[in-house]
């Protein structure tokens, strides 16, 4: 994973000491709150409902032990105990007292961790796949390009006053784990004929108030010049995107509005334009960054692990955890261990101090010292031997981590909803917790198959909730909280934005609403079909006609 150089080192270090300033001449009062906001945005700090609330930035979700133990350190000097993993693979903190800000920024600054550009009109955290690295189906590992988007876009004279603020996301992997097409731009990694990799750009893909799928821009982009033709999108973007309207700043809207062809000979001719500015990615650049993510010194181990397979013979529990959330590795000998931060009746994305020490102590004994956070609100030991998966079980059970829902009905994805965010119109966590208690046996999980359920509690749609398979969108009506349900939504490689079945429902009928649709689900599909498969066939009739029939 990245290491800060000299530069990184002392500017996070003279920023904190600056934020510190900052923030003792608001509680003196020599600042007010109009001319503070500004000033904490630019280092993730949010005013709440309940108090402040600090985002921490994971690039491309690629943790050590020594960072996740800091976290774990932060959660309990300075909240209440426990973080949230968010969507965009940061951590955040919801007690936060302003005193105390800049002592935690320094604490992050200690392990080479920070909040910058984590808030405001800015190019927010890369992320990427989740098992970046290590995907059996990954044609290269993504991160070093991750990091050299974060590199050029920190502080770049060019970005530092976008319309809006801005989303990257970038895969590997055919199969697109990071979302890549509801991302202001996304990157997905291909192979020519000639067997040379480049990258599909696509743009003003996003949900929110205005859900879309991004559009392709370029088909095949050589790695080289990279840089210089997303210089070329953002300059396009700075032309031309709305100031005057924030609902309308996004660059989603542009490409909208200009339409895909306008927008993309927009992007060529600006791209044309400026050959002496023209940068391109010098292959040393990028090999110096890829060191840093050089993959693990693997041994060299059978594809059949005895102790594992006996394990799974002896104890069920295990086998059942180990068939859901574990996936295969690149290398022989070797898995993927997905952690499931949903327990029955949790806060999706919630993990106590402890249980943030626990991981740590895993990944460093089991995982070569990584962690990943996935935008599913979950973690990842990467490397794991598979002699070894049944012991960081039994440790992960210890905790309470290890619910085999991975991927199921119970990986609900939830947004901090109205519990804590001022711009929330309803709840989110209470509903999921109510969803997952509904459906807590696993067993009917495994019935139901790949499945994603998506809460947000607001039409910022910070739950993805457009995207889920089964969304769920909290809202207010007269005072009144209550929830609309869309189906067919996804954030793969075959992204839709899911449609809206009716009249909403109240927050305690919302967990019988979902059953009513996922039996009607088993009760229409073709043998093997999952649950997007079954509604991309027949539609939203036969759900919708079961959901309304007793109204």
């Amino acid at each position: 994973m990245y290491r800060y150089d000299e530069f990184d080192a002392k500017f996070v270090n003279e920023r904190t000491a600056q934020f510190r300033d900052q923030a003792n001449r608001r509680l003196k009062g020599e600042l007010t709150e109009d001319e503070f906001r500004p000033l904490r945005l630019m280092n993730g700090l949010y005013l709440q409902l309940h108090a402040y609330m600090l985002r921490v930035a994971i690039p491309y979700g690629t943790l050590s032990g020594a960072q996740m133990r800091q976290l774990a350190y932060i959660a309990e000097k300075w909240d209440k105990g426990y973080g949230h993993f968010t969507t965009r693979q940061n951590i955040q903190y919801n007690w936060i007292k302003l005193e105390d800000a800049a002592d935690i920024l320094q604490a992050l600054a200690d392990v080479e961790m920070h909040a910058i550009q984590t808030s405001g009109n800015c190019i927010r955290n890369v992320t990427t796949d989740h098992w970046a690295g290590a995907a059996v189906d990954e044609l290269a590992d993504p991160r070093p390009v991750g990091e050299l988007i974060r590199q050029w876009s920190s502080l770049h004279p060019e970005f530092s006053y976008l319309p809006r603020k801005f989303k990257f996301a970038i895969t590997g992997a055919p199969h697109d784990r990071a979302a890549v097409k509801v991302h202001d731009i996304g990157l997905r990694l291909h192979k020519n004929a000639a067997g040379d990799l480049g990258w599909e750009v696509l743009v003003g893909g996003g949900q929110g108030r205005t859900p879309l799928v991004a559009v392709t821009v370029r088909e095949f982009l050589p790695q080289n010049e990279l840089v210089a033709y997303l210089e070329a999108i953002m300059r396009v973007y700075n032309l031309y995107g709305r100031r005057d309207n924030k609902y309308k700043a996004r660059i989603k809207i542009l490409v909208h509005e200009l339409g895909a062809e306008k927008f993309r000979a927009e992007v060529e001719a600006e791209y044309a334009k400026h050959p002496a500015q023209q940068t391109q990615v010098e292959e040393a650049e990028l090999a110096r960054i890829a060191k840093y993510f050089a993959l693990p010194s693997f041994e060299k181990l059978s594809r059949f692990a005895p102790h594992f397979e006996d394990a799974k013979l002896s104890t069920p529990e295990f086998a059942r955890w180990a068939r859901n959330n574990l996936a295969a590795h690149q290398v022989d000998g070797y898995t993927i261990v997905n952690i499931s931060l949903k327990p029955e009746g949790g806060i999706p994305g919630d993990a106590s101090a402890e249980q943030m020490r626990v991981m740590a102590r895993l990944a460093e004994r089991y995982s070569h010292n990584e962690l990943r956070v996935s935008h599913a609100q979950n973690i990842v030991l990467p490397h794991v031997r598979l002699e070894d998966a049944f012991e960081v079980w039994k440790a992960l059970k210890e905790a309470d981590l290890a619910t085999a829902n991975y991927g199921l009905a119970g990986d609900i994805i939830a947004c901090p909803g109205l519990d804590y965010c001022s711009l929330a119109t309803a709840r989110s966590i209470p509903v999921a917790q109510a969803i997952s208690r509904k459906f807590a046996d696993l067993d009917k999980q495994q019935d139901y198959g790949p499945l994603k359920i998506n809460i947000s509690g607001c039409i910022n749609a910070c739950g993805h909730h457009h995207v889920g398979h089964i969304g769920i969108l909290g809202l207010d009506k007269k005072g009144e909280e209550y929830y609309q349900i869309t189906l067919g939504g996804s954030s793969s490689e075959h992204a839709s934005i899911g449609t809206i079945l009716g009249p909403g429902f109240a927050a305690d009928e919302v967990p019988d609403a979902i059953e009513t649709i996922l039996n009607t689900y088993v009760k229409l599909r073709h043998s093997g079909e999952d649950f997007l498969s079954a509604y991309r066939r027949v539609g939203p009739k036969p759900f919708k006609e079961a959901l309304y029939a007793a109204a």
